[in-house]
């Protein structure tokens, strides 16, 4: 590739992520997504049925989801389950249809949905749940169900099953807020279509005497005794109940209602993190700026004025015959490389669509679906830099090379998740995959991403291998002893502690979403601090290289990669941290769920940020030896 066309590549990839930032600052002032594809308002007239659907319910002390109509609640005769797409399913999300029939602005009162015969085994079971707290999640037209946030202008999704003293909620107030439809230009506009923008809830525990005085004791809820399960006589009769108000709301806009599920004083601390994280990238970039501009412009000037000088250097310079000499299990560092940079590439893209709108929370499980559809077709990147590099390094075992970059990562991923996934299975939680669910995803890596990763090695074998200036003299130079602060697991340990710190607050409200339920739709705040992260990973590596380098220590791969990568150690450890203050997890299942899940989320930023910094490195120590032998 001329120098010409690489440098319109770097402009037009300048500007396209230019022009991604600028969209990333205009959606977080909007506050969410600029728009969304695909998607636009169902208009509903007087009287039109409205589907309530039922989804799951949580809880943060068990993280064991259980689909709603296993519970002993009232179902409908048939139960009908709504198309999932894959990341629905992998999520635990079970979309079925309520018995709880609405009609658009049709008002209820104390409506008697059933009564459901409370055996030992459902008492027991409803004791359990309401002892970990566990919340319902319902849908109406896309939104998730909600509960206002006392002294806060706030919704929080999500509505509880009970309370701890075992006191069950069985009467429902449903608050549907709607306002007028706006249709587009081009299509006829009417007077009496409404859209829907709020889907509130408010539950009550009500203690009624059967079913058919439930409707005229319920008008006197508020002075009735709440229902308590330890109170239940075996086989006795729980009465559910429910009511529908519609609300007329002019503040809420069909294109802004995910506005309301939007903690107050988010937005500062999101900038708060990114004005923290800019602060050490600065710190970093005047560090290179000093190293690139002073002390290797002084080097190379030496270099010039006296060829015989380089013999009595000390230093990075004296390593040209030693720098390029291969790492210790090359292929292993192929792999991980590979590895990596699919994960990157995936990440890179997912983060585009979520910016640009492609991917929101009103689409159920398109995140992960494409998460999943994105990194098995990035197989063919991971096959081509992991072989790229390999042959770089002399290796001649190219088929060894490429099973294990398709099969070592995704394969201990696939471990983990099937060993997770059988407790869930034995509990008869709605997180468990179907078999035929497990089946799926083990096809697309086998079918779809091990023939990309060959593909890709295949292309990679075919082009001239990649070459380092000068050439490996045949016996390694002693390396001297190193100061204590190069000490390679201080060294590494360290290095970790910044690309961290650019993304940990950040985390929190990524675990938030995940573990307590709450939708994340912030994507252009994550997009930016997605940046930083690269930005830093890559100048924290490249210092690390130099001081290494600059104590006449060559054996720099490995430690390239591990010095950002190591930033997944302090992730596992946030995770921990995390779990002791912010959950009260008590179910010995649910704590090899969470700690198993983070693993499997630390081993892709682990690699993913390892080869951001080995790529940096690679390119610094390939320009400045090449600087040399130039000269």
């Amino acid at each position: 590739m001329s120098s010409h066309t690489s440098k319109i590549i770097i402009g037009v990839s300048g500007l396209f992520v230019l022009f991604l930032v600028v969209v990333s600052v205009v959606s977080i002032y909007r506050e969410g997504a600029l728009f969304i594809p695909g998607l636009a308002p169902t208009p509903y007239k007087k009287g039109a049925p409205i589907t309530l659907d039922v989804n799951k319910v949580t809880s943060i002390h068990g993280a064991i989801p259980y689909s709603y109509h296993s519970l002993p609640v009232c179902k409908p005769d048939k139960l009908v389950q709504e198309s999932e797409n894959l990341g629905a399913v992998i999520t635990g999300n079970r979309l079925e249809e309520s018995k709880i029939k609405l009609a658009f602005l049709i008002k209820k009162e104390c409506e008697v949905l059933c009564g459901v015969d409370y055996t030992e085994a459902r008492k027991k079971q409803m004791q359990e749940l309401l002892q970990q707290e566990y919340q319902v999640q319902w849908q109406l037209d896309g939104l998730p169900a909600a509960v206002k946030v006392k002294g806060k202008d706030a919704w929080k999704t999500g509505f509880p099953l009970g309370t701890k003293e075992n006191m069950l909620n069985n009467h429902i107030v449903i608050s549907v807020h709607y306002n007028k439809h706006r249709a587009p230009s081009s299509e006829k506009k009417s007077d009496d279509e409404y859209n829907v923008v709020l889907f509130g809830i408010e539950p009550h525990s009500v203690k009624y005497t059967d079913v058919t005085h439930a409707q005229a004791e319920c008008a006197a809820a508020e002075t009735r005794d709440g229902l308590s399960v330890n109170k239940l006589k075996t086989n006795e009769t729980v009465v559910f109940t429910y009511s529908v108000d519609w609300v007329e709301d002019f503040r809420t806009e069909w294109t802004n209602r995910w506005h309301n599920y939007r903690s107050s004083g988010d937005s500062q601390i999101h900038w708060f993190a990114i004005v923290n994280s800019l602060m050490v990238i600065f710190v970093l970039t005047g560090m290179i700026a000093v190293i690139l501009a002073k002390t290797l412009r002084n080097d190379f000037l030496k270099i010039a004025d006296d060829d015989e000088q380089l013999t009595n250097e000390t230093g990075w310079k004296t390593l040209s015959t030693n720098v390029f000499r291969a790492p210790r299990l090359p292929i292993l560092l192929s792999v991980l490389v590979g590895s990596g940079f699919q994960v990157l590439l995936m990440a890179v893209v997912t983060l585009i669509f979520s910016v640009l709108g492609f991917l929101s929370p009103a689409n159920q499980g398109s995140l992960m679906t494409a998460v999943l559809v994105l990194y098995v077709w990035m197989g063919m990147a991971a096959g081509y830099a992991s072989a790229r590099l390999y042959q770089a390094f002399g290796g001649e075992n190219t088929t060894k090379n490429t099973l294990m970059t398709a099969l070592l990562f995704p394969g201990t991923i696939f471990a983990i998740a099937s060993i997770l996934n059988i407790p869930l299975a034995v509990r008869g939680s709605s997180g468990a995959f179907p078999f035929t669910t497990s089946l799926a995803i083990f096809a697309l890596w086998v079918c779809i991403s091990v023939p990309l990763c060959y593909l890709g090695s295949r292309f990679a074998r075919s082009q001239d291998p990649m070459h380092f200036p000068g050439t490996v003299q045949l016996i390694p130079r002693d390396i001297p002893e190193q100061p204590w602060y190069l000490n390679p697991v201080l060294c590494v340990l360290m290095a970790g502690l910044l690309p961290f710190g650019a993304v940990f607050i950040e985390l929190f409200f990524i675990l938030t979403s995940i573990w307590m339920n709450q939708f994340y739709f912030l994507f252009g705040f994550l997009f930016l601090v997605f940046l930083i992260m690269i930005v830093t990973c890559a100048e924290i590596s490249v210092v690390i290289c130099y001081f290494q380098l600059s104590n006449m220590d060559y054996q720099w791969w490995w430690r390239a990669y591990l010095s950002s990568g190591s930033s997944a150690f302090y992730m596992y450890l946030y995770g921990i941290h995390y779990y002791f203050t912010a959950l009260s997890i008590t179910d010995g299942v649910a704590k090899l769920l969470y700690f198993g899940y983070m693993l499997i989320l630390c081993l892709g930023f682990f690699v993913m940020t390892g080869t951001i910094g080995f790529l940096a490195c690679l390119i610094f120590v390939r320009r400045i030896y090449k600087a040399i032998h130039q000269d």
